[in-house]
């Protein structure tokens, strides 16, 4: 499968120390099966640094592996309760895993209103979980151990 991954450089050997802790799934290196939704990030990332560009790595990842017993794997097949807390937990550093790899929906800067009323309790979960299946929603994969982030392959950087 093709992974892209949006920044303001070609990520050529992606790190997992580069990540930030508070994100969907922890501190990782986060890829997305959509050049969309890494393209909007790369220009995201671009108006953020004050960068003059920006840029998507394509990868490379054989799908199988998210099968294989060598990794622990966490799949979130949509947005549920199980996600919602997993995400909420990483974000406010409250949850630690011990995965190889995660994948699941991408709770975007769109989404971030609606989580952030639920974590402020003017939201409850099942009226979060309603308004977050309302969107469109990117896929992400994010990568937690030097030994799953040797399994991505740089193919190219594109500058959009």
């Amino acid at each position: 499968m093709k992974l892209y991954h949006g920044s303001t450089v070609a990520v050529r050997r992606p790190l997992i120390s580069r990540g930030r802790p508070n994100t969907d799934f922890g501190k990782g290196f986060y890829a997305t099966t959509s050049f969309e939704q890494a393209e909007r990030w790369a220009h995201i990332r671009k108006e953020r640094s004050g960068s003059e560009r920006a840029v998507v790595s394509v990868f490379e990842f054989d799908e199988s592996l998210l099968d294989n017993p060598k990794y622990k794997v966490r799949r979130f097949n949509g947005v549920d309760r199980e996600w919602l807390q997993f995400i909420v937990g990483c974000r406010k550093l409250r949850r630690d895993h011990d995965y190889n790899l995660v994948m699941g929906p991408v709770a975007n800067d769109r989404l971030y209103l609606t989580i952030n009323m639920y974590e402020n309790g003017e939201l409850s979960e099942e009226a979060t979980i309603i308004q977050l299946k309302a969107y469109k929603l990117f896929d992400q994969l994010s990568f937690h151990s030097t030994a799953s982030l040797r399994e991505l392959h740089f193919l190219e950087a594109v500058e959009v």
